[in-house]
């Protein structure tokens, strides 16, 4: 499973990076970024929690 943020359109929030930061984190230079190249097992459910909570969603978990 990836994780990937369309970081052109993150208006950073920060709610991926506290739902989730085993995947998410708040880059150095503004937007959310995932910075894992595969989520862990033990992070998916709330990788999912974290894309669908997105209130511009540009997040994408597949």
């Amino acid at each position: 499973m990836k994780a990937t943020v369309d970081r052109d359109g993150c208006i950073e929030c920060g709610l991926c990076a506290s739902i989730c930061p085993e995947v998410f984190r708040m880059g150095d230079d503004g937007p959310a970024e995932a910075y894992v190249d595969e989520v862990p097992e033990s992070a998916e459910q709330t990788a999912v929690e974290a894309q669908e909570g997105c209130p511009v969603s540009v997040i994408t978990v597949e």
